[in-house]
């Protein structure tokens, strides 16, 4: 377990058992690998609200609202639409670079993870992105850290709500609805 899923333990217990995934169907659904933290975060919390603002993404999700695969296509696909209109932040401008969704906000934010060709999938980073305009912010921190710092409070973002998070964590594993 890593230093930032420790944290996250010891900031909100997680739900008894695990749900364990099959890793390689899904990192061959999604074209990557995926980081090793967010494997074990998805293992310790499956799919999860946190502080009843941000979605944790997960494959195969219970609930198919917050499945990572269906995601990645959605927003795919609508960020290419999107950059005929928008400019690209500068993050995205070099060859080779990609975004994979790993989270959402309940106003519509998107955090996903910068892809670059060749990096290893432990090195990718956060970017966040405003629900309704051309706003993102980039965090060089792995989802976990991000996670962890964002519930602390060490790490604020100017796109999440002022409301996130709260001064009593709150945490709902997702469940089918």
């Amino acid at each position: 377990m890593n230093e930032f899923l420790e944290r996250l333990v010891d900031i909100v217990p997680p739900p008894s058992g695990s749900r364990e995934k099959h890793w390689e169907s899904v990192e061959e659904a999604l074209g990557a690998g995926l980081p090793s933290d967010y494997k074990a975060l998805i293992e310790t919390y499956g799919g999860s609200n946190w502080d009843d603002y941000l979605y944790v993404l997960e494959p195969g999700c219970p609930n198919d609202n917050y499945n990572l695969i269906e995601w990645e296509d959605q927003q795919t696909e609508a960020l290419e639409g999107l950059w005929e209109f928008e400019q690209k932040p500068a993050e995205l401008e070099e060859d080779g670079v990609r975004v994979i969704p790993w989270a959402t906000t309940d106003n519509g934010e998107c955090l996903y993870w910068l892809v670059r060709d060749g990096q290893q999938a432990d090195d990718w980073t956060v970017m966040v992105n405003e629900a309704r305009g051309d706003r993102w912010e980039h965090f060089p921190s792995t989802c976990t850290e991000f996670l962890a710092s964002a519930l602390t409070g060490e790490l604020r973002s100017t796109i999440l709500s002022s409301g996130f998070p709260l001064e009593v964590h709150e945490f709902r594993q997702l469940h089918a609805v």
